[in-house]
């Protein structure tokens, strides 16, 4: 009996490969820092904190940061502006004891962006990147419209898992998902 059987549900599943059209896969599969590459393309480019709080983590989250089904995370939720839109929504799930240690200031980010300080640090790993057609029924593709003007039908997203290769996998991890907004498109 697998202990997170939920995680096989065809609506759970997350592609290795995104079937996203040319415009969408550019940006989809590109392994670098999202936060990199839009410093470099805007102006100006902040990041505006919408929640950072204890969480039961989604569903198809729980297996991949092996949580317990109730267990408490920290779930941080923030909209990446480039030029003062809205270009990218990211959710990150952060188990309570990643917070110790090395990874204490994750805790303390406020406005700052996380791409930047994991991909400063040599001795953070990133797991192959997953892909997910969002659905307006799904909960981060609602959590993702909420500010936009125009929602459209579909928004595609992507999540690794991030670790620190010199702990235990399971003991230091994040997990961060991007979901791409139509105006980064413009």
């Amino acid at each position: 009996m697998k202990l997170y059987p939920y995680i096989t549900n065809a609506r759970q599943r997350w592609l290795r490969k995104p079937f996203a059209s040319r415009r969408d896969h550019a940006w989809l599969i590109n392994p670098d820092s999202l936060t990199a590459r839009l410093q470099k393309r805007y102006a100006q480019f902040a990041v505006q904190t919408q929640s950072m709080r204890l969480a039961i983590a989604m569903p198809d989250e729980i297996g991949l940061l092996k949580l317990k089904p109730k267990q408490l995370a920290t779930v941080r939720e923030v909209t990446l502006m480039g030029n003062q839109q809205a270009v990218v929504f990211a959710h990150s799930v952060i188990p309570r004891r990643a917070l110790r240690g090395r990874w204490h200031r994750l805790a303390r980010l406020g406005n700052q962006p996380l791409g930047a300080l994991l991909f400063a640090n040599p001795q953070v790993k990133r797991t192959p990147l997953r892909y997910k057609k969002l659905s307006r029924q799904h909960r981060l593709y609602q959590k993702a419209v909420a500010h936009l003007q125009h929602a459209p039908t579909h928004l595609w997203a992507r999540r690794s898992v991030f670790y620190l290769n010199c702990a235990s996998i399971s003991l230091a991890t994040i997990l961060v998902t991007e979901v791409f907004l139509p105006q980064l498109y413009e």
